[in-house]
């Protein structure tokens, strides 16, 4: 199955919706390492873009073994994707970066400072739920998304701010 074929529309919208990925690595020593991400995108050619801000570790490792896995999950639903696949870190000076670039900065602006690009190749793809979901089959996406508000505590972090 091609990489194109993978990021289905359902895997894009759970990418989308969420505001914080997951990328996994790990050494050339076996040593995981999971690190959050805030800037990333699909960038409809069947790969995911992630901008290299502050990612020494992921950066190494990704050139250390050419593999990653990214988690996208909406915290409200508590469903989303996990992609596992090849991994290139993109560097000025790259005949792709200038686009790849203008595609996050489109997304982000120039809140952060880009270093580099990961660019993750898919090779699979993997849903991502929550246990109730299963244990509780009658459980519904608005059930999980009270339970969330809650235990989030939107509403009083939500006043805290306004107030």
């Amino acid at each position: 199955m091609s990489q194109l074929s993978l990021m289905t529309a359902d895997v894009i919208q759970a990418l989308e919706s969420s505001v914080l990925c997951w990328l996994a690595t790990v050494s050339e020593h076996g040593i995981p390492n999971v690190s959050p991400k805030e800037a990333f995108l699909y960038d409809g050619q069947g790969n995911i873009l992630i901008a290299h801000i502050a990612s020494p570790v992921s950066v190494r490792n990704i050139e250390s073994t050419g593999k990653a896995c990214a988690s996208f999950l909406d915290v409200f639903i508590q469903k989303g994707v996990k992609i596992d696949g090849s991994a290139r870190v993109v560097e000025e000076g790259d005949v792709r970066f200038p686009d790849q670039l203008k595609m996050l900065r489109e997304r982000i602006g120039d809140r952060f400072p880009i270093k580099a690009i990961i660019e993750l190749q898919p090779t699979s793809v993997s849903e991502i739920i929550a246990p109730s979901y299963r244990l509780f089959p009658e459980t519904e996406e608005r059930d999980m998304m009270r339970a969330s508000l809650r235990s989030y505590r939107v509403e009083e972090i939500q006043r805290q701010v306004e107030s």
